[in-house]
């Protein structure tokens, strides 16, 4: 159980740093609407530029806590929880401007993620 919570943090993590780092001005079949970059993103979500770069600093933030927490435990929980509110306000986003239920699929996926990792001292495999 112990790895796979580690590996779930690596997962989580990588992407998102993949996401706001790498790939933030790079269009992929996962943007909302017809965006290009992560900023016309929030445009096409009727959400302020400010916003973009509060969320992006609470994401690169809790992923980079969520490597750090593999060896400093405490900050696992916190990190996984920011991570999943940001997650549900990503999948909340797609809906509210009807994108197909597909480009939502990762942030789901990363929610569950999120959510395994947060509450993993309760999950028995």
């Amino acid at each position: 159980m112990y790895y796979f919570i580690i590996a779930l943090k690596l997962i989580v993590a990588i992407s998102l740093l993949n996401v706001w780092l790498i790939q933030k001005d790079k269009p992929t079949k996962w943007r909302g609407g017809n965006a290009k970059n992560i900023k016309e993103e929030f445009k096409v979500y009727g959400l302020p530029e400010w916003l973009c770069y509060v969320v992006g600093t609470l994401k690169v933030a809790g992923a980079i806590g969520l490597i750090v927490s593999i060896w400093l435990f405490s900050l696992e929980k916190p990190s996984a929880l920011v991570l999943a509110a940001l997650l549900t306000g990503s999948i909340l986003m797609h809906f509210k401007i009807q994108d197909p239920l597909y480009k939502s699929f990762p942030a789901f996926l990363f929610l569950l993620m999120c959510l395994a990792i947060a509450f993993s001292s309760l999950i028995i495999l």
